[in-house]
């Protein structure tokens, strides 16, 4: 069977499952709103960064493209339904890369919205405190946000695929972005900079310190990314469905 068909099928599959287009929608109203929050409660000091603090609804709000990505593949080990996709599309690589082609197009989309809502509300919310930022600065940071998130989704996509479970990869996952890299991140030092989560976050901020930039940041993101979609990849082709 051809890629188009089989990416038709994969997006059919997702647009279906009820929650995964909530999934989307929370990621949208999640980062736009904790971004609105954040540019009406924030009053600029000395380390204020007005980029930062317009995208900032991206830290909560990735758990949605996460849990989009965990879910979109733990639904293929539910009833026996990767048996069936299997059975129509025995070309293994190639179902995989369509249903990771139609986890990633999503969520770009919406991650793309999302950053751009939230730049918008906040910064009318900071007012003149936002002055400062450049257009480019602005599209860096939208782009980026918009990469970052489908990186993640990606990432849970392949470590569901590994680890067959979508309850799983969430529990590894959710931890990591919570707690990991908000409270050891800082005590770790330059090793925390090359997290899959902190370094992608290096984006978001008008001014950084550090061994990474916004696009190294985003860099080491999208090779954690690799991995995980290279062992899950590994996983459907050699494992029984």
């Amino acid at each position: 069977m051809a890629f188009a068909p089989v990416l038709h099928t994969e997006w059919l599959k997702i647009r279906t499952l009820r929650s995964l287009p909530g999934a989307l929608l929370a990621l949208l109203a999640v980062t736009t709103g904790f971004s609105a929050v954040a540019g009406a409660s924030t009053t600029s000091g000395p380390e204020f960064d007005p980029l930062f603090i317009a995208l900032s609804g991206i830290l909560p709000g990735q758990i949605a493209a996460i849990s989009f990505g965990a879910m979109a593949m733990s639904a293929e080990y539910h009833g026996g339904a990767l048996r069936v996709s299997l059975a129509a599309v025995p070309q293994r690589g190639r179902w995989f890369a369509a249903k990771m082609t139609a986890i990633a197009v999503p969520v770009l989309l919406v991650g793309l919205v999302s950053a751009f809502a939230a730049l918008v509300v906040a910064r009318a919310a900071m007012g003149g405190a936002a002055s400062g930022l450049t257009a480019a600065e602005q599209v860096r940071g939208v782009v980026g946000c918009g990469i970052y998130v489908m990186s993640m989704a990606l990432f849970a996509a392949g470590l569901t695929a590994l680890l067959r479970s979508g309850v799983a990869t969430l529990s590894l996952l959710i931890p990591l972005v919570l707690v990991v890299s908000f409270v050891i991140g800082d005590a770790a030092g330059t090793v925390a900079d090359f997290l899959p989560d902190k370094a992608g976050q290096i984006v978001m901020y008008q001014t950084y310190d550090g061994t990474l930039g916004p696009w190294s940041g985003l860099t080491v993101t999208a090779l954690w990314t690799v991995a995980a979609l290279l062992a899950g990849g590994w996983s459907v082709g050699r494992r029984d469905a």
